[in-house]
């Protein structure tokens, strides 16, 4: 046979020569060896360094261990950037450079764009490549993208918080310097979009190797048994990396976004403090410093070999569980995969394959839920529960990351430790997927109402109309709608700011700012009276009367345990159910489905669910539509639901399918394969 890979030969008899297509010595690969001493103890095995340079403390690392524990590092940084930073900055993002959620969700989905376009021909020419090379140059790239991804912070200039705040009512005589439109107020802020846009794709670039051919790698170094479990761990560390990023970025948004807050020296200016819708924390750092500790990432992979010592010896042990529709053959047969002429036919072989191809929409619909939530999942707290932004990414990263790496781990250990073959698992699959779509259910009775507001929610005491935030007691007040500077009223409603509350004066009382003389704030709705407050309104939202919280996240907790207890089992299903030559390349396939019908889609149907829900819009002077201030909690949560639902469901269906589809080889129960018919030389 002309070329190399990987070899099967339950459907290939071994050749006489075999033996003579190595040039690492006069060793034969015989039945008996008890090691690969000839095939891969030379070009294929070959020790830990650079070149010639192998110091021998190197070697420690040359194993199995010593891969996963690399390649767990890149794949928690990974996660820090694109899954954790990236996602928690997203409301900060918005409102810093006027962008909509929908905008937003199109930065998320630009790293699957990017994924999407290279997997197949980085799955296809990597299968025969030098895998730990290629991880060295995802570490380049996925530095690089943080780089630039906070690039737009620096050339942005200092965030200007707003003019002159309406703290108080106006006279009808009085004007703002901001009061008209003109073509200074037009901020070219938004053109920054196609920075994050270009971030994410070098991004996206850098994370394809990571989770083609890293898994592969991890599948072809270690026993078949072990296999579920390495690739568990790889992934849980995946997860470890949102977790790290969700917190780390909750605690940067506690950091004004310019470092030191400005000080204003007109008293009509008041500072922001993180209880100021205005505040906006330093989203920027996390991403340099995951550029600098990504970078130094290459080292270690630039020295690992083309195939781990024992990799022969793995291989000829293990045995085949292709789906049994002629595809093991044809690949044998035909030597597929050598070159490029060869990709047309390799992708359709995996086109045709039944089981693959439900395991991978069923997967890509289960992405396409995990991709929304992990983008608008701290928005979603932060709007239906009344929570501040760092408070609700923190709060998300604690919740929502460790369940999804919590249901990596018991997949892959359940897997591990009950042998389960190829049927078994995609059957655990269906389990999984079941009890999640239950627990789905808890947005219908944890979903939070709204809080008074108003002009949105509610009139001025009767006067007024909804959706219009002026009504006569403020109709004189010459109130400007382009500063969003919510008060919290006695009468426990919420208003747009100080002036459209009619607030006339406003005093500092203990170093708190209260507000006095307010037309449209109406009486206490407690009996005890206005004795109690020495105020009309202070700063802020109103505190929420929702306590469903703890109920949410407890019930959320666990549907993403159960939601990620299929993806492990996903993957060594995939592995398992296509020819050996082909597993990074199905991978590949996955990936691009995945991205095309998940992960791309996820985020920008969530994002346009989420604005469908907007109730006020924030208005510049000029009339153009930026970020949103209020939503409608309830039909947030219903829209949000019903895709889950849908795409739940969805997996379930072809779950059940890829049961029904597959067959097993008619050899599964042969006898072990010999390391001298398992291992060929891949040519470079």
């Amino acid at each position: 046979m002309k070329g190399g890979g990987i070899e099967n030969p339950a459907f290939e008899t071994p050749r006489a020569d075999l033996g003579q297509r190595y040039h690492a010595g006069p060793a034969t690969a015989g039945a008996g060896a008890a090691a690969p001493a000839g095939p891969c103890s030379g070009l294929e095995e070959g020790p830990c360094g650079w070149g010639p340079c192998s110091p021998r403390a190197l070697q420690l690392c040359n194993n199995s261990e010593g891969y996963l524990a690399a390649y767990s590092l890149l794949a928690i940084f990974q996660g820090i950037v694109v899954n954790g930073l990236v996602n928690i900055s997203i409301s900060t993002i918005e409102k810093r450079y006027e962008l909509n959620s929908s905008l937003t969700g199109l930065i998320s989905a630009s790293y699957d764009i990017a994924f999407c376009v290279l997997s197949l021909f980085v799955s296809y020419f990597g299968e025969r490549g030098h895998k730990p090379r290629w991880l060295a140059f995802s570490a380049f790239m996925l530095g690089l993208g943080s780089l630039v991804f906070s690039l737009p912070h620096f050339s942005s200039g200092k965030y200007q918080y707003g003019g002159k705040l309406e703290d108080t009512c106006q006279t009808a005589e009085t004007t703002f310097a901001n009061a008209t439109c003109s073509a200074s107020t037009n901020s070219s802020l938004h053109k920054y979009l196609y920075v994050f846009i270009l971030g994410q794709l070098l991004l996206g670039v850098g994370g394809t190797p990571l989770y083609t051919l890293g898994t592969a790698f991890i599948d072809d170094s270690v026993p078949k048994h072990k296999s579920s479990l390495y690739i568990g761990i790889g992934y849980a560390m995946s997860l470890l990396g949102p977790a790290i990023g969700y917190v780390l970025g909750g605690q940067l948004l506690k950091v004004y976004i310019d470092i030191q807050i400005p000080k204003r020296q007109d008293t009509t200016y008041t500072e922001v403090d993180q209880d100021d819708p205005r505040w906006l924390g330093a989203w920027w750092i996390g991403f340099l410093v995951c550029f600098f500790a990504i970078w130094l990432l290459i080292i270690p992979f630039s020295c690992f070999p083309r195939h781990l010592p024992g990799t022969a010896k793995i291989q000829a042990e293990k045995i085949s569980e292709t789906h049994d529709d002629g595809s093991q053959v044809l690949v044998q047969t035909n030597n597929i995969g050598q070159s490029f002429k060869d990709f047309p036919m390799a992708l359709m072989i995996l086109l045709r394959n039944p089981v693959l191809m439900s395991l991978i929409i069923a997967s890509s619909s289960e992405a396409l839920v995990a991709t929304g939530f992990a983008t608008f999942l701290p928005k979603f707290i932060e709007n239906q529960f009344g929570k501040s932004s760092s408070f609700s990414a923190t709060l998300g990263g604690l919740v929502l990351i460790p369940a999804a790496a919590l249901g990596q781990v018991i997949s892959g250990v359940l897997v591990s430790k009950c042998k389960m073959d190829c049927r078994g698992i995609i059957k655990f699959m269906i389990s999984t997927c079941s009890v999640a779509l239950i627990l789905n259910t808890v947005f219908l009775f944890a979903k939070c109402g709204n809080e008074p507001f108003a002009g949105v929610s509610e009139t001025y005491n009767g006067t007024g109309t909804l959706y219009n935030l002026t009504a006569p007691c403020n109709a004189n007040c010459r109130c400007l709608r382009s500063m969003y500077y919510p008060i919290c009223g006695r009468d426990e409603v919420q208003y747009f700011s100080p002036c459209f509350a009619g607030c006339a004066s406003y005093l500092f009382n203990n170093m708190k700012k209260t507000y006095h003389n307010c037309s449209c704030v109406g009486k206490p709705k407690r009996e005890n009276g206005s004795e109690d407050f020495l105020y009309e309104a202070i700063p802020g939202k109103c505190p929420t009367q929702c306590k469903f919280l703890p109920l949410f996240l407890t019930f959320f907790f666990f549907a993403v345990v159960f939601t990620f207890m299929a993806n492990t089992p996903t993957t060594v299903a995939i592995l398992r159910c296509v020819p050996d030559k082909q597993r990074s390349f199905a991978l590949g396939v996955q990936s691009v489905f995945l991205r095309l019908l998940g992960t791309i889609p996820g985020p920008i149907l969530f994002g346009v669910a989420i604005d469908n829900s907007c109730t006020l819009w924030d208005i510049n002077d000029c009339e153009a539509k930026g970020a949103c201030w209020v939503y409608d909690n309830g039909r947030m949560a219903y829209l949000l639901m019903s895709i889950s639902a849908a795409c739940k469901t969805i997996t379930i269906i072809f779950v059940v399918m890829a049961v029904y589809f597959y067959k097993p080889p008619p050899l599964t129960k042969a006898l072990p394969r010999k390391t001298s018919e398992k291992i060929s030389v891949i040519r470079t």
